[in-house]
């Protein structure tokens, strides 16, 4: 059973955009160091947009090759927006090694509540590794009620997790989870693991933040499954206010991501692909203030 923290891949480019395949090697290699429990490849927060179908192919004998080697499991997200191409990208990544699929649901032109429950039974139905639905209402403006997701969980016997990132995702888990036949499913929350602590307490099994600060999403997890509550919050509260700034919006968390990666050593560029966030001197002060209370536990990471 997956479970624990299991951080979203960045897409690591050079200054001139192109994709740094030995950066992605690199941040795994330092995911498995640093204890993670597994990574995921083509998140929301992963850049997935910016590709062309060459570079993602190619990402993903990558990804699932150097986690093979060092250990780590990984999930590769399935994000076509069309049944038959998501089919096609569902077998290629079952194909990969890959050790679960994320299924996000398409949501270009809203598609109707049974176009997008046809797609997920379809594209789920194509593979036998275990599946990840993610719902993430935020971002793609589609929501989905969760009886829906009970239903296509009893029907789909490979639809093994969950990933919540509703606001508020707390209520979301519960109801989730008041079903009976979810409590053989997986939990996790997202949302930079911004509700991470509540979630736990509703029963989810862990969390997907971004990369860049796995040590601390890591402390927070390992001390609350210690029971150590009070040293799991203390935590927690130290990383929320760095993400309460850098998560106004999806490029706005890419970028500043790619800062603190960069300024570690784990990447060589903290080049995102345009369009993205472009903030001003005001945005970088307040990241400068607030990441200053958390720096000294996220050093430079060394092979």
């Amino acid at each position: 059973m997956l479970k624990g923290i299991v951080p979203i891949l960045a897409t690591s480019f050079h200054e001139d955009e192109s994709v740094d395949y030995e950066g992605l090697r690199r941040q795994i290699r330092y995911m498995k160091a640093a204890g993670c429990h597994g990574t995921a490849l083509f998140g929301i927060a992963g850049e997935y947009y910016k590709l062309s179908d060459e570079e993602s192919e190619k990402m993903i004998t990558i990804v699932v090759d150097e986690c093979k080697k060092v250990g780590l499991p990984v999930v590769v997200s399935c994000t076509p927006h069309s049944t038959h191409a998501a089919v096609e990208r569902a077998k290629r990544i079952e194909g990969s090694g890959a050790d679960c699929m994320m299924l996000l649901p398409p949501f270009f032109l809203k598609p109707s509540g049974q176009e997008l429950t046809d797609h997920i039974r379809r594209v789920a139905g194509s593979v036998n590794i275990p599946v990840m639905l993610q719902y993430a209402p935020e971002q793609t403006g589609v929501t989905i009620p969760p009886s829906q997701l009970i239903q296509l969980g009893k029907e789909l016997k490979n639809l093994k997790y969950f990933k919540v990132e509703c606001k508020p995702a707390g209520p979301y888990v519960s109801q989730l989870l008041s079903d009976e036949s979810m409590k053989e499913k997986g939990i996790f929350c997202g949302n930079a693991g911004y509700q991470m602590l509540e979630t736990f307490d509703r029963g989810a099994i862990g969390a997907m933040p971004g990369n860049s600060m796995c040590e601390l999403y890591l402390k927070v997890y390992l001390t609350y499954q210690a029971g150590e509550r009070a040293a799991a919050f203390e935590t927690h509260g130290r990383l929320l206010p760095v993400l309460n700034h850098i998560r106004q919006n999806v490029e706005m968390i890419i970028h500043y991501e790619k800062q603190i990666l960069y300024r570690r050593g784990i990447i060589e560029s903290p080049c995102c692909r345009r369009p993205g966030f472009a903030g001003d001197m005001e945005m970088d002060r307040l990241f400068e203030e607030y990441y200053s209370v958390i720096a000294g536990e996220l050093g430079p990471y060394r092979e």
